[in-house]
């Protein structure tokens, strides 16, 4: 049964979308640094646009992902990657007890992504013996990642606009359901990979650089560069 052919109701999305919530999250190197967060005004809500996907903090922007093939019929299961410090979307169709892909996410960024996160999707692929590995970002990836996904029958990229016609040919329901949960509540600010609580704007004493930090400072010292 292909995935076309498996979906689930709405109230299915939301309650996968909420325990992904609940999960608890280690420091995590794949976005530790990786935004720049620049304080613009909120983007409007009432519908999917390529500048509110960018708004979407990392966290946020996974576990929307995660929706998303949900809302495809695939059963998900967030992963920690162990020392590596990655999370992985592992994919299983429905009464599979074997992944049949994992799916990694890279929220926006000015820059393009690079083959390196490509090459290391890779690697994953290969030790979690799964088919296919789909990396997402809301941003864009360069051409030398494309070229080596393209090489690599196992690997496919999903970039911001090709996100966006991808929620758009879903079930208006649907489609509906993953807006309402991507833009509920809090959604820009980022949150720390070590504590999972939202982090709070701070001011260098030293040269008056703006950032985020962590609210638990001092027990926890994560940051995110903030260009407010």
């Amino acid at each position: 049964m292909t995935p076309r052919n498996m979906v689930y109701a709405v109230s299915a999305i939301a309650f996968g979308a909420l325990a992904a919530l609940t999960r608890p999250f280690i420091p995590n190197r794949r976005f530790t640094g990786f935004h720049t967060w620049t304080g613009r005004s909120k983007a409007s809500t009432a519908q999917w646009t390529p500048e509110l996907l960018k708004q979407l903090e990392w966290r946020r922007f996974e576990e929307l992902c995660a929706a998303y093939f949900q809302a495809l019929g695939f059963r998900t299961d967030v992963a920690h990657a162990g020392a590596g410090g990655g999370v992985d979307i592992k994919l299983y169709e429905q009464g599979a007890e074997r992944a049949k892909s994992v799916v990694q996410c890279q929220p926006w960024n000015a820059y393009r992504v690079g083959i390196k996160p490509v090459r290391d999707l890779l690697a994953t692929v290969s030790s979690a013996n799964v088919a296919e590995g789909v990396l997402v970002t809301s941003g864009k990836f360069t051409q030398e990642a494309r070229d080596f996904a393209r090489k690599e029958k196992s690997i496919s990229l999903i970039d911001g606009a090709e996100l966006l016609a991808k929620f758009n040919a879903l079930e208006p329901e649907k489609a509906l359901g993953l807006l309402r949960f991507a833009t509920e509540g809090d959604f820009q600010t980022p949150t720390c990979p070590t504590c999972a609580v939202k982090m709070i704007p701070r001011k260098s004493t030293t040269h008056g650089r703006k950032f985020w930090g962590c609210r638990n400072y001092p027990s926890c010292k994560q940051t995110f560069s903030n260009s407010l």
